[in-house]
């Protein structure tokens, strides 16, 4: 276990992860949604997804929602692809950072973009040039790291493949995701132990889903072991459309509670987080699963 860190960085994900399994809502309530969360103080948003509108029409605006983000400077925002067309569309959008997503497993890989896992690796070389010609970094998501709904337990040499095809083509950023909730602190421990010597300085996250209640842990655990940029979304909103039982993203506030009270430094004020968590459930018209949201913060001593 190496020595808890001084500081993690976190990405939101609500425009994105967060509303992609929701149906759609207008432009002007995702840019309260965007208001709301940056006023957090987080540094970095995954604002939106360029992917097939009739696939995830929840996102069908992404160019009109991109065109929205000069207004805050402050935020280095990112979107996600899954083809190379999806990089260029994103890029002409105005985006500098895409992530490419790689499901570890043909079952998922297949039920979200329809090629195997294979096939879909086969294509980061061509997306990290895309990227890259156009001076856009490039992040690799390793999707189903530890389980795929369809195929049972990834196998981690699954997911070292990718890395290595990640890394062998020069992608800026890697993150390893647990796609549908199900893993453990105790095997996010050993994956990040066999990672993290095959990716030299490339920087590592990761991205948890509170499915089954563990989520916190996990990103704890990840923390423990070196990670020091972790996905969320205010609210805990979000879910997998291509994973049956998917749901819930770890809540942005949730996790900056952990680590605050741990004497981890984060970016986000967490009043401010549980204020854009109200804003978002009030978006989307549902309750929202975050645990602080229902309880609030303490006072500290």
């Amino acid at each position: 276990m190496s020595a808890l860190p001084a500081h993690v960085e976190i990405r939101d994900v609500s425009l994105r992860d967060g509303l992609q399994i929701e149906d759609p809502i207008p432009l002007s309530a995702k840019l309260d949604m965007l208001a709301a969360i940056a006023a957090t103080g987080v540094k970095e948003m995954e604002a939106t997804a360029f992917v097939s509108p009739s696939k995830v029409p929840a996102l069908a605006d992404a160019a009109d929602l991109a065109a929205e983000l000069h207004n805050f400077p402050d935020i280095e925002f990112s979107a996600l692809v899954a083809s190379p067309n999806g990089a260029k569309r994103a890029i002409a959008a105005g985006l500098r950072s895409i992530e490419y997503v790689v499901s570890a497993a043909d079952g998922h890989s297949r039920s979200n973009v329809g090629r195997s896992s294979a096939e879909a690796t086969a294509q980061i070389p061509e997306i990290v040039a895309i990227a890259h010609d156009s001076g856009v970094t490039v992040e690799v998501i390793i999707a189903t790291a530890w389980d795929c709904p369809f195929d049972g337990p990834t196998p981690p040499q699954r997911v070292l493949d990718i890395v290595a095809a990640a890394c062998d083509n020069g992608v800026d950023r890697l993150a390893i995701a647990d796609t549908i909730g199900t893993t453990t602190p105790r095997r996010v421990s050993d994956l990040v132990a066999l990672v993290r010597p095959r990716i030299g300085d490339i920087p590592l996250g990761a991205h948890f889903h509170n499915t089954r209640g563990a989520g916190l842990a996990s990103a704890y655990a990840a923390v423990e072991a070196g990670i020091t940029r972790l996905d969320a979304s205010v609210g805990g909103l979000g879910g997998c459309p291509f994973a049956p039982g998917a749901s819930g993203n770890i809540a942005m506030e949730d996790l900056v509670y952990l680590l605050r009270d741990s004497g981890i430094g984060v970016d986000v004020d967490l009043q401010a987080a549980i204020a854009a968590a109200r804003v978002v459930q009030n978006a989307v018209g549902h309750d929202l699963p975050s645990s602080l949201l229902r309880a609030g913060d303490r006072i500290l001593d």
